[in-house]
């Protein structure tokens, strides 16, 4: 990876880390929110015959995870070519 200059390098990390930051809470809020913090409320709505609390702790949490994966794939795809650094 090269940068023109460091204050592109510097906007680069800088955006890099609000990206990561950003999709660090959406996994707390999933893993620890509703599979811990809110399981009683969720477990009042039922999904696909289980109690939705109990789904997130044991399932809907491994989907979120996978589909943070791509979504920080895709941003920082668009973020390289934003500073001219892909491959």
């Amino acid at each position: 990876m090269s940068f023109e200059n460091k204050e592109q390098a510097e906007g680069y990390w800088k955006e890099n880390l609000k990206i990561m930051l950003k999709l660090l809470a959406v996994w707390f809020v999933v893993s620890y929110g509703c599979g811990i913090l809110f399981i009683d409320q969720l477990n009042e709505i039922t999904f696909m015959g289980f109690k939705l609390g109990f789904w997130f702790a044991q399932q809907g949490a491994m989907y979120v995870f996978i589909a943070l994966i791509f979504i920080y794939v895709k941003q920082m795809n668009n973020l390289d070519k934003k500073y001219n650094v892909e491959e």
